[in-house]
Parts: structure tokens; sequence; C-alpha cells
């Protein structure tokens, strides 16, 4: 493990703050043309990309499959609200960005024909997701941290979280009145003390938010970070109200976050009551393989309805040896916990999955803070709208790590040297009994957003969130300005005003479109 050694004039030509397939990337491309510190909040592979099953979508046959159909898939999922020029300008690009995980050592599953073995999920018109079994992320993301970690000029840094950004305007003797990010405060979970790293250009890579929900399939880090931080600092971020929520989940007391992939479905797995009976046709003409959206609102309906636990994903007719070839690790899991797949159908429910808004970003993954970059989960692109077509994700951080690397290196010497450095302030108080009470303020706000923002809403219930909200902000901002830093705050600090800018965006959009379902606007 190559670690850097902090001091008081840690500086870095790019910093990228996480190592999922967005930052890694970007990093990968951005050694070559100078120092590079990528940064993990906990382990290197402790990431939502490590997590990701099923795939990665592209056309790369166009004799069976087409840029415009997938085009065309995507806006749809969207609802109305993907940027037609972005979708446009990613699904295009994405052979060349298969070709650059080929390139560097990512071995997809290939047909006896020495093909791609492509594979279809829901809102796909053909088969076009590329996978390693169903632990594409994982054998991405290995892949790609192989390499980063014989890279010469990148340093991996674990356990270090990010805090705030540090801005232009706070730097000693500054008097500057063009605002911009020069790198951040890291708190080293270690040692319990905050460092600055000054960099000219900083990537924020830090994934999703699902953790501000009571169920998710994310990563326990996952708490939107890279949002509060950049809202903090002035970033614009948007659409914060489409988190996307993933139709099945194992339900199981021992596995509250373990993904059963939507690739299931893609190859015939049904979902149905307790009774048998399938119920997705009734909901949608394209049954199980509707958008992610669909499915998920018509479990929560199914589930209040028949006031059950859990529905049943059923692919119990495919053979053990199909089922442990094409799904290794959800048949692992599931045989692990007294499940055989084979010969029973899963327990699956909803939980949250993925932030379709974030930090909003040009092409060129700019955001509207001179210095600051945001790709993957994280930023808000225009690409998937109200809803995340399945599988559009990793092909996301791949487009956009490569354009923000291109962009990165043509303006790198347009960047100002230092000329200061910024201190960070400690406050002393110290109280252990006090983090059960941050405890539980945690637990509190994942309830509240999962009861009252959750897959279906109301004006009310949202309304009650956001009081409810206010209050616990005021009480955090008391813990945060006296007591003696610790992860714990930080990540508190961070999935309230995630939360309370989730609830503000879900009140002011007056009409159910896409993820946000509120039933005070009926869909038209």
């Amino acid at each position: 493990m190559k670690k850097a050694q902090f001091s008081s004039n840690s500086t870095y030509d790019f910093l990228i703050i996480g190592t999922g397939l967005a930052g890694l990337s970007c990093a990968l491309k951005l050694a070559p043309y100078g120092k590079v510190a990528l940064v993990a909040k906990s382990k290197l592979d402790d990431t939502n990309s490590w997590m990701a099953q099923g795939g990665i979508a592209s056309v790369v046959y166009k004799k069976e499959d087409s840029f415009e159909s997938h085009i065309q898939d995507t806006l749809v999922a969207g609802a109305g609200l993907c940027d037609r020029k972005v979708v446009e300008y990613t699904i295009k690009q994405g052979p060349k960005r298969i070709q650059d995980l080929v390139d560097w050592g990512v071995k997809f599953d290939k047909s006896k024909e020495d093909f791609f073995a492509l594979t279809k999920e829901g809102g796909h018109s053909h088969h076009r997701i590329l996978h390693v079994g169903d632990y594409t992320g994982r054998a991405i993301n290995q892949t790609l941290l192989k390499n980063a970690l014989e890279a010469k000029n990148i340093d991996l840094l674990e356990n270090e979280m990010a805090v705030d950004l540090i801005l232009k305007s706070k730097m000693a003797n500054s008097a500057s009145q063009d605002e911009s990010c020069l790198g951040a405060f890291l708190l080293n979970k270690d040692k319990n003390e905050v460092n600055p790293i000054l960099a000219k250009s900083t990537v924020l890579a830090t994934g999703g938010a699902g953790k501000v929900y009571l169920y998710t399939s994310n990563w326990s880090g996952a708490t939107g970070d890279g949002v509060a931080m950049a809202y903090r600092a002035g970033a614009k971020v948007s659409h914060l109200e489409f988190m996307q929520f993933h139709p099945t989940c194992l339900y199981h007391p021992e596995a509250r976050n373990f993904l059963i992939s939507e690739a299931l479905r893609g190859e015939g797995a049904k979902l149905k009551l307790p009774n048998g009976h399938e119920f997705m046709r009734s909901y949608h003409p394209l049954a199980d393989l509707a958008p992610r959206d669909i499915v998920a609102r018509s479990i929560d309906s199914e589930m209040k309805k028949q006031a059950i636990n859990c529905v049943y994903l059923d692919i119990s007719f495919k053979s053990k040896a199909e089922l442990e070839l094409r799904f290794p690790s959800i048949y692992k899991k599931c045989a692990e916990l007294g499940i055989f797949i084979d010969k029973e159908p899963i327990p699956v429910v909803p939980a949250a999955h993925y932030l379709c808004g974030g930090i909003d970003t040009d092409l060129n993954g700019q955001t509207n803070l001179p210095g600051l970059y945001a790709i993957g989960e994280v930023a808000h692109t225009g690409l998937h709208g109200g809803n995340r077509l399945a599988s559009n994700s990793l092909l996301e951080c791949l487009v956009f790590s490569h354009n923000t690397s291109q962009h990165i290196i043509k303006t790198q010497n347009e960047r100002e040297n230092f000329k200061s450095w910024p201190q960070w302030k400690y406050h002393e108080l110290e109280n252990q009994d006090e983090l059960i009470v941050i405890k539980h303020m945690w637990e509190e706000i994942r309830q509240l957003m999962w009861n009252y923002v959750g897959i279906v809403r109301s004006n009310r219930r949202l309304e009650r969130a956001q009081n409810r909200l206010n209050n616990i902000q005021n009480e955090i901002s008391e813990y945060y300005s006296h007591f003696k830093i610790h992860p714990d705050i930080v990540e508190l600090r961070n999935i309230a005003l995630v939360a309370e800018l989730t609830v503000k965006g879900a009140l002011s959009r007056k009409r159910s479109q896409g993820i946000h379902y509120n039933i005070d606007y009926p869909v038209d």
C-alpha cells in the first residue's frame, strides 16, 4: 500500500475523493500527467461500485442493437427529465469506454463464439449488458485497483474521511473575490486528526446517499458526503428527490443490504405473492421487466394491500448448475442463509439504491465552483433524468471520468499556485455519552426518510419530515460546533443536510415524475 505522509504542505496536482469506478478510472487517466491523491473513506474496496452485480450497458454489436435504441430506452426510463444531449453523448462513447476496461485487464464473460455474453435488464429493449458473473462491479474495481496500486504517480489513502472542501476565500490573507476550490480537509480516522490536502483540481467521486434511508442496498459509508460538502461550499445541487429504490433486495435479518440483481428478471425470474400469483402484468405491459420505479411501486403496493413483509422472486425453473454459473454470488449468499434458489423463491423488498440527482455538472464534470469536479453517482449530469435505466451507472462513471480527466489535463496549467495554508479549528469538548444521542438522531433521520420520503409520498408526509428535520439540524449544529470531531458526527451532519435538501426538492416538484411519486399529484 502506498501511503502519503501528511505534513503542513501536502500538495497534489489532483485530489480524487472516492475509490469506486469513477474515482479509479479518473486517477488512472490523470496519473501520467501529475501526482494524484486517491482517497478512501474506509477501505479501498468499500464502495457502491464494488457491490454492483448486474453489469454495464453499452451497444457493442450494432447488428443486433443500436445507439438510438439505447438512447430511447434511457429517455423512456428517465420520465421526460433526461438531457437528451447528455444521453446521446454518453451512449455513443460506450464502446470506447468498454475498450478502456478491456485494455486495463477486465475480463467480461464471453460466449462460445468469443463474443461478449450480453444479458437484458428491465427497461432495455435489447441484450446489451456486459457482465462478469453477477459480481461485475467487484471484478472491475479489483482490476482497476491493481492498476492504481502499480501506478507510480498515485498515492492511495485509506481511512481518510473528507470533512469539508477548502475554499480560496477562507485561506489566510485572501482578498480574492473569485471563489474556487483548492482541496479538502481530511479526517484521519486512525489518529482522529484533520489535515488539509491542497490540489490544483479536486474531483468528488464519493458515491451516493443510500444510508439516508432505513433500508438500502448501499455500503455503510454511502452518507451523501460529496453532495453535502459541495453544497456547503456553494456548488449547485439538484434532483435529490429522485432516489431510485431497487425493487429486489434480499429480505433476511442477516443480509439487509444484499442486492438481488435485476439480471435475474432479465433471465426470466418472476415476482410473486406468497400464494404464487404473478402480479406484475396487472401493473405494466412489460410485467417483470418494467422500469425500476414502476416495479418498486408495484411491490410496495402489493405489500400494503396484502399486509405482507415481502414478495418473492422465483427463478427456480433454472437448474442449480445454471444458477451457480450465471449468478454465483447470489446463489452462494442465499444458500448460506438456507435459501436454495433452484428449489424455492427468494424473499425480496425494495430498498434505496441509487441517487439520480446530485451535484450539477457539465459534460466535463465541472461544477459551478472553479477547481471542483464531480463524477459518478455523486454528480447530476442529466443522463438519468427521473429514473436511471439499469446498468447505465457504470457507463456514466467511465464516460464522465474520461471527460473530466481530459478537461483537467488541458487546463491544469491555468491553475494558480498556493500562497498560504488553511488551518483546521479543533473543538476539545468530548463526551462519549453524547455519541449515543448522535446514533439515535442518525436512526431517526433514516426512519423518517423511509416513512415520509420513500417510494410513495404525499405533501403532508413531506411537510412533517421537513419540520422534524429543521429541529434535528439545530441539534446537529450544536454538536458539530462544540464537540471534538468524530466520524459519526461528520456523517450525521451530512445525512441530515442531504435529507433536508431531498425533502425541499420533493416539496417543490408539483407533479409525479419517475421515481418521485406523490399521491397528491397523480400521474397524467
